[in-house]
Formats: structure tokens, sequence, C-alpha cells
């Protein structure tokens, strides 16, 4: 799951940063301002690539992906693309759970000493 999740939340953090610059030519926002929101959202973008994993970390996600979904009051465009990535989290938290099953199950049966499966 690590690895699905953390690849979204890469993608996020470039696309936060280019909403950015867009974001940047509106006349009613200051750069101070634009870069702040932005900057804490790619931080927190990287930052949850360490905690997606942990407790509370895939709630984290949920509520980033919320957030980029609202960015899209002031980048419009951020509207789609959030809705984008809020299904590339679904996907990467739902199928990569499957695949850390299935790799426990096979860790399991090749173990040293498991008795043979049929």
């Amino acid at each position: 799951m690590r690895t699905l999740c953390s690849s979204t939340l890469i993608g996020e953090f470039f696309v936060i940063g280019f909403a950015g610059l867009v974001a940047m030519k509106q006349p009613d926002l200051s750069m101070g301002t634009v870069w702040t929101v932005s900057g804490i959202a790619m931080f927190l973008c990287v930052a949850l690539c360490g905690m997606v994993t942990r407790p509370g970390g895939v709630a984290l996600g949920w509520a980033l992906q919320l957030a980029l979904i609202a960015s899209g009051f002031v980048v419009p465009m951020m509207f789609i693309l959030g809705v984008v990535f809020a299904a590339l989290w679904w996907a990467s938290v739902h199928y990569g759970r499957k695949i850390d099953e299935a790799k426990a199950r096979f860790a399991a049966r090749t173990e040293p000493g498991a008795a043979p499966q049929a």
C-alpha cells in the first residue's frame, strides 16, 4: 500500500506546485498567501508518504484529497484534478491493501518449515 499511496502523493505534490503557479496570477491573492498554503500542502504530501502505513495516515490522506478538491474554488481546474486524485487515492488504498494481503499470504506459504499446500 505504501508504494501506491506514496506515488499518488508525489504526483499531488507536483500538481499542487503547478496550481500554486496558476493561483499566483489571481489579482486578489497575495503571493505570500498562495505559497504558504501551497507549501504546507506540498509538505503534507511528502510527510504523508512516510506516515501512510501508520494509524491515521490514510485518514490524513483523505483530508488532503478533500482540501485538493476544495482548492477548485481558487483554481477551477482543481475540481477536476482533485476528483481524479481522490479516485487515485482510493485505488491506491484499496488495491494496496489487497497487494499487502497477497504478499503476506505468499510469505506465509514460503516460510521455511511451513507445511506444503496442495
